[in-house]
């Protein structure tokens, strides 16, 4: 934090508290010797930096560098903001997002359908596991 030029060495160690932080294996490879884990996130980061490699090849962009990073102030908003709709689903890859989108999309469409037999009438009706179905009309006596 020495690099900060916001606020005053003594405001901010006045505003600071110490933390310990306790690193833990990832679930998936708790069972691997820490040797083993220690190679496999060597492995990822070594993935990432190349993918950032070919991005930054292709882009032309360049790391902003220490100094750069230090000159900005962390309370100033972004100049200009983002104003997309969130996803449906956020996944890992384009493939299980399509997946999970294609999945929602026929339950709904299983929803639907049991709903419009239900409204008609037709009973019995089967609705997709975990929804809840709509109440049935009031009938007055």
């Amino acid at each position: 934090m020495s690099g900060l030029p916001y606020y005053p060495a003594g405001v901010r160690r006045a505003y600071t508290t110490q933390e310990t932080v306790v690193l833990s294996p990832l679930p998936c490879w708790k069972h691997l010797p820490p040797e083993e884990q220690k190679a496999k996130v060597a492995e990822v980061v070594h993935e990432i930096e190349e993918e950032t490699a070919v991005r930054r090849k292709r882009t032309g962009a360049k790391p902003q560098g220490r100094a750069a990073v230090l000159r900005q102030d962390p309370l100033e908003r972004p100049k200009h903001l983002k104003k997309s709709a969130a996803p449906l689903f956020h996944a890992a890859t384009r493939r299980v997002r399509d997946d999970l989108r294609a999945a929602y999309f026929a339950f709904f469409a299983a929803f639907r359908e049991a709903a419009e037999k239900l409204r008609a009438g037709i009973l019995p009706v089967v609705f997709p596991a975990g929804s809840f179905p709509p109440a049935l009309p009031f009938v007055g006596g």
